[in-house]
């Protein structure tokens, strides 16, 4: 009898906080565009460390394991929250760490040549999971609504929220599946010149493009199809910046 309130806990979780990030292709993708600039010595490095796994096919284990006993630690290290007026390098910091935390830490291991192997993959895949996240504008939202997941919404005739609308009905529209969708984007967006720089800029740069999603939809708006075909292309271009980045950082830890 005393398993009953177990799995009715993780089952709240799950419905609670399954929409907490980029959808299952949104990471694929940026795995995926990331393998695509890798250089022969990084993709070898990979490969040892991932056991043959591609970067797409990890891109989502953060999050089905952050739930878990013995990983909760790691769930705030996927959104940092701050007020709109306020910038990252200003904001309070959650001192169980955030997203830009996370990304440095994993960096920093990984360029660490006495991490294990074993340490290095478990790494590996949070960063490639965390540089998706944090091109999500809406990960670097406010904390009094979570994110975007406390602003109900309609659509379709369902109510969903901000956050599951910029995760997963966005690139639904497009309906492809990740590969297809990663030939799309690489194609369109190849010639676009597209600058590393840090954590803490893609964080700033998140932070304005949250602002104007803010500005745009307020709790008990009904969304159009017209909106979301409207953002499509700007969630491609975040998607190829996010994995030309994991790329070039990728190539930065291993070359």
């Amino acid at each position: 009898m005393r398993k009953i309130p177990v799995i009715l806990f993780l089952l709240l979780n799950t419905l609670l906080y399954s929409n907490n990030f980029w959808g299952e292709i949104g990471h694929r993708v940026v795995g995926e565009i990331a393998t695509q600039n890798l250089t022969d010595k990084t993709l070898k490095e990979i490969n040892i460390i991932l056991d043959g796994e591609s970067l797409a096919s990890v891109s989502t284990w953060a999050d089905k394991v952050k739930y878990k006993p013995g990983y909760e630690k790691y769930i705030t290290w996927h959104y940092a929250n701050m007020p709109l007026n306020i910038e990252y390098e200003q904001s309070l910091k959650n001192n169980k760490g955030d997203i830009v935390y996370a990304i440095n830490h994993c960096i920093s291991i990984l360029k660490d040549r006495n991490s294990s192997k074993q340490k290095k993959s478990f790494y590996l895949k949070l960063l490639v999971h965390f540089l998706g996240d944090i091109h999500q504008p809406l990960h670097l939202g406010r904390g009094e609504d979570r994110g975007g997941n406390d602003i109900k919404i309609n659509h379709s005739g369902k109510q969903t929220n901000l956050h599951s609308l910029w995760d997963h009905s966005i690139l639904n529209k497009s309906g492809m599946r990740y590969d297809e969708l990663s030939k799309n984007i690489i194609n369109k967006y190849q010639d676009q010149k597209i600058s590393l720089k840090t954590p803490e800029y893609w964080a700033f740069e998140s932070h304005q493009e949250v602002k104007k999603i803010y500005s745009e939809v307020i709790n008990g708006d009904s969304i159009e199809n017209d909106y979301l075909i409207d953002q499509l292309s700007f969630v491609k271009e975040k998607l190829y910046k996010g994995g030309i980045r994991l790329a070039g950082l990728l190539n930065e830890i291993f070359g």
